[in-house]
């Protein structure tokens, strides 16, 4: 009796788990479509959304691994209607894993609100920082192959600021503090909610 008590309880536990992570992959990839932001001084492939915000929760809720899985499924979720041959899709997902996996591991250790304050920091600036690698080494050479050229997108950038002369630099100068700001609006939104919907999110053991 015991033994199937139990087993009806991992059941129960694996639909909710399920359930919520359906739920928040669901609402990142609607958020990948709207609301969406351009500023006239980042080039028009440097839009804002609020996509992360869900991972995010599930990171802190129900640990760094089911964070990855939200933002692995809104981008598949968003395949189907990608206008960057995927590449978009993919670094976005690259960027969600640096955020949210240091933010889930560092909360995870320490269930505080300062340490949650702390971790999604972290986890912003982390997600800024390997940007410049993944973006220099991984998605822009595929952009060059799939998209336009390498001179192409630097001239995106130099019709902002001409005295940019590498990817690196604009990489440096625009794509980081834009990242960093994006993680940063993520956090903000995470927190003015978490409270009021974390009893649900969480699965009880």
């Amino acid at each position: 009796m015991k033994n199937s008590i139990d087993l009806k309880s991992r059941g129960s536990l694996g639909v909710a788990y399920v359930a919520r992570i359906g739920i928040l992959s669901a609402v990142a990839a609607v958020l990948m479509y709207f609301p969406v932001l351009k500023f006239p001084f980042m080039p028009s492939f440097l839009t804002l959304d609020f996509a992360e915000f869900p991972a995010l929760l599930a990171s802190f809720s129900m640990g760094p691994l089911s964070g990855v899985l939200v933002c692995l499924l809104k981008n598949l979720i968003h395949l189907p209607t990608s206008s960057t041959g995927f590449v978009g899709e993919l670094s976005n997902f690259l960027l969600g894993c640096f955020f949210v996996i240091p933010a889930g591991l560092l909360y995870k250790n320490n269930k505080t609100f300062k340490s949650a304050v702390f971790s999604s920091v972290m986890g912003a600036i982390s997600m800024a920082f390997f940007g410049i690698y993944t973006n220099l080494f991984v998605t822009y050479p595929l952009y060059y192959k799939i998209l336009a050229p390498e001179k192409v997108i630097l001239g995106m950038y130099q019709a902002i600021l001409p005295s940019v002369d590498s990817i690196a630099e604009a990489l440096l100068i625009f794509n980081v503090p834009f990242t960093l700001f994006k993680g940063l609006c993520s956090v903000l939104i995470v927190f003015l909610i978490y409270k009021k919907i974390s009893k649900f999110l969480k699965i009880k053991k």
